[in-house]
């Protein structure tokens, strides 16, 4: 069956999968706008579960989360690194020395992730979502380790886990790569502007790798090109973009704390609910 076989599918689910992947977007934006985090750790849970009740099969449901939040975040990325660099605050040194780290990570992430499987993704998912809210729950705003970012070998290692990472869990890298920026002294808009062309990098081989991985894999909802959706990057990508302001709008009515808990809480139970489905 080709990839593009509608064959088998309703007009009615046809139409639902279409709600339910623009839904996903703009849950994805609002959320994303308000915690100030790139799209992919949002996007990933609330796919998850979108095809989930859409009855996309659990064999295939989390590597399809994650293949086509790396699609949605190709565009994105851009138009984000863009945006920031009309504003002087890319750091492009930074951003060029590490992104032959970042690749190699990203393209070793795609191999990895072929070899283990949804379960695999999703214990990756569950256990670094935990860990990463709890460092936002518990960490200090102030914490600091150095005042300037590691170079040779061991940037390039950093930025190879950042990208391996990254792809397995189907983000753009900018919650890991922000953190570990005002870890070494970066203003924190100069780290969401530069991790904001991490992006890219991760994206691109993560994306095309999954996409090889998948082919010809049963149980796939039509319009997939391997495990990403093709309908869900048309649906998602534009109602990210739209829905993002709005909680961009509110984030501003909040306090900073709040906003970390906040993010802390949705990590945690996106966790949990992904590690329900993978013990169920």
């Amino acid at each position: 069956m080709s990839a593009f076989d509608l064959a088998g599918h309703s007009v009615e689910f046809l139409a639902l999968l279409a709600l339910a992947l623009a839904l996903s977007g703009l849950i994805a934006g609002t959320i994303g706008g308000l915690l100030g985090v790139g799209g992919g750790i949002v996007l990933v849970p609330v796919l998850y579960q979108a095809f989930e009740l859409l009855g996309v099969p659990e064999a295939v449901r989390m590597e399809l989360s994650v293949a086509t939040s790396l699609a949605t975040i190709i565009p994105t990325s851009l138009r984000s690194l863009a945006s920031h660099n009309r504003r002087g605050a890319v750091d492009w040194p930074l951003l060029k020395s590490w992104a032959p780290g970042i690749f190699i990570g990203a393209a070793l992430g795609t191999i990895v992730a072929a070899y283990i499987g949804g379960d695999g993704l999703r214990i990756v998912f569950v256990v670094m979502a935990l860990m990463l809210a709890i460092y936002m729950a518990l960490a200090p705003d102030t914490l600091k380790i150095a005042d300037v970012m590691p170079k040779g070998v061991v940037a390039q290692a950093m930025a190879s886990v950042i990208g391996g990472l990254s792809v397995l869990m189907g983000i753009g890298g900018g919650t890991f790569a922000v953190s570990l920026q005002t870890l070494y002294g970066a203003p924190i808009h100069r780290a969401v502007a530069t991790a904001s062309g991490f992006g890219f990098i991760i994206a691109i081989p993560g994306a095309l790798g999954f996409m090889v991985s998948g082919w010809g894999a049963e149980g796939l909802p039509p319009l997939s090109l391997g495990y990403v959706s093709l309908a869900g990057f048309l649906l998602i990508t534009p109602a990210t973009v739209l829905a993002a302001p709005w909680g961009a709008r509110l984030a501003h009515a909040l306090p900073r704390k709040s906003l970390r808990l906040a993010f802390a809480f949705f990590l945690a139970a996106s966790a949990v609910r992904i590690l329900y489905g993978l013990l169920a």
